[in-house]
């Protein structure tokens, strides 16, 4: 995030309409990042419910921290395809980097469209590696630490296209798309980046999926070799593309 603008998700949400009073499912919500964000945006007349499969992770985001002038989020464990009943229905549905890894992604959205109500939004935020790396220099260590990334999606069977994908997916799920945009990371000599928290927090699904090494990482200096090539070249490097999207339930 920078100080000039809110970050992609944050405006992404705000775009598609997610705002004060909503009850909005976040799906896939790890360890709450988005959920959080969320409740800020509904507000304290709002209402937030995280589900994911993993149970360490849900055992983190109940214990984070929120705003004390916001309700905290609830969170349930569940898949996308047997969110309890329970629940009920929603204003709107959002997912973040979830999708990609759904095995039928037309069945998932199917599914979770059922959870909302007429006139509903769906919000997906997914991660493309299509035109990434992109750079007219060399950036060697940049494209590796990008690689070991995109290879440990892709031995996870994650679709690395699905932001081309993703009008298609929700059309077909019986919802009207309404906006799918697109959004680079800039990298300049000027403008750091952490790639490498980003491969610390994957790294045991690096070296777990035999994409990499602890000592080809090495980790502990990683982020201090990216910043050397950053600030030794003159010139931009993109290592990553958003895509988001949002579509609608049609009204009865």
């Amino acid at each position: 995030m920078t100080t000039a603008q809110p970050d992609f998700t944050t405006r992404l949400l705000i775009d598609a309409g997610i705002g004060p009073g909503m009850r909005v499912l976040d799906v896939g919500c790890g360890v709450g990042d988005v959920a959080f964000l969320l409740s800020g945006l509904v507000g304290a007349q709002g209402e937030v419910v995280g589900i994911d499969h993993d149970g360490a992770a849900l055992a983190t985001a109940r214990g984070r921290v929120g705003d004390g002038q916001l309700a905290a989020p609830m969170f349930v464990q569940s898949g996308l395809l047997d969110v309890p009943a329970s629940l009920g229905t929603f204003d709107a549905i959002v997912g973040r980097r979830v999708l990609m890894y759904q095995p039928d992604t037309v069945a998932a959205a199917t599914a979770l469209a059922r959870l909302l109500r007429p006139g509903g939004i769906m919000v997906f935020q997914e991660h493309d590696t299509t035109m990434v790396p992109a750079s007219l220099d060399g950036f060697a260590l940049h494209r590796q630490a990008q690689g070991w990334l995109r290879d440990m999606i892709a031995r996870e069977g994650a679709d690395l296209h699905i932001g081309f994908h993703l009008h298609g997916i929700l059309s077909k799920a019986g919802l009207a798309v309404e906006n799918v945009r697109a959004e680079c990371i800039v990298q300049t000599p000027d403008n750091p980046y952490a790639l490498a928290y980003i491969v610390r927090a994957c790294l045991p699904r690096i070296i777990t999926l035999g994409v990499a090494t602890a000592e080809e990482v090495d980790i502990d200096t990683l982020q201090q070799r990216l910043d050397e090539e950053r600030t030794q070249s003159a010139g931009i490097y993109i290592g990553d593309v958003m895509f988001g999207a949002w579509a609608r339930k049609p009204a009865e």
